[in-house]
């Protein structure tokens, strides 16, 4: 097997969205644009109620995925679809906003601490002509593996024989939650095609077997390709791990839209803007 290797930390910058939301963004930076399939990964969270009070009101997407998880507090999501619910901690919503949705996310709390991230995936041409699919999952539902050195939560993918509850994905991807303790360490197979990355909410890790910089809390470690990924926790360490398939198709931007021409961007603000972009 390959040892997956550090090729880049990337400190996470300051940022906000929505109606003013402050955040931190890895993902959808000048340093990491795109790391395909993935597009942004923001980490949203405050004990500042006027940090994230006003949400993100209502607003469409079409052509990518929203995977949002919860650590601590609540939202609550409305959408076109008719999907509505409040996510709690440990909860995850992963929404396929194909050919168009509008939705809000708003904090159901009114002070307290909020902290979560949501990672947005691009879709291949052939599916985001899709009609939009909303997935709610309790954090009941996700696989975890539990051991007396460390805790992994399994959105996606497969650890041990833990199974994520989303399966059968175009771009195959893992999502891991790993808490692990001092010198301990977590291991697992990648598909030696993925790109894949960590990010650690806190604490320290040992990537590989190259000697490497500090990484610590907020930052992005992307990954090289191989076939394993293999860390040992400095001291008491918490940390994504997130992998997936790329796509390999051109990508055109236009702020919630991502298409594969600008021409389709420029389609999806006039489907919005005459009131034909979430009819089903």
């Amino acid at each position: 097997m390959s040892q997956i290797e550090i090729k880049k930390i990337i400190k996470a910058i300051n940022a906000s969205d929505g109606a003013g939301v402050k955040l931190k963004r890895s993902i959808g930076t000048p340093e990491a644009d795109y790391i395909d399939p993935f597009l942004m990964l923001d980490e949203f969270g405050s004990e500042n109620k006027d940090d994230y009070i006003a949400g993100f009101p209502p607003h469409p997407h079409r052509g990518i995925e929203t995977v949002t998880y919860m650590l601590n507090g609540e939202f609550e999501h409305q959408d076109s679809t008719g999907a509505k619910g409040i996510m709690a901690p440990g909860d995850v919503q992963w929404m396929k906003t194909g050919r168009g949705i509008i939705h809000s996310e708003m904090p159901a709390m009114s002070g307290g601490k909020l902290l979560g991230f949501q990672l947005w995936i691009n879709m291949p041409a052939k599916l985001k002509k899709n009609k939009p699919e909303y997935i709610y999952i309790k954090s009941k539902e996700l696989g975890i593996h539990s051991d007396n050195e460390k805790t992994i939560k399994v959105i996606a993918g497969k650890y041990a024989n833990v199974e994520g509850p989303e399966k059968n994905h175009n771009v195959e991807p893992i999502y891991f939650h790993v808490i692990l303790k001092e010198g301990k360490e977590f291991k697992c197979e990648v598909p030696s095609g993925h790109n894949s990355f960590i990010y650690i909410l806190k604490g320290d890790l040992k990537i590989g077997k190259k000697s490497h910089e500090k990484a610590g809390d907020s930052n992005l470690i992307l990954l090289e390709r191989g076939s394993e990924i293999k860390v040992k926790a400095e001291k008491n360490t918490e940390f994504l791990f997130i992998a997936g398939k790329p796509i390999g198709e051109p990508i055109a931007r236009g702020g919630p839209f991502v298409m594969n021409t600008k021409a389709e961007i420029l389609q999806a603000i006039q489907d919005y803007n005459n009131g034909t972009f979430a009819k089903y």
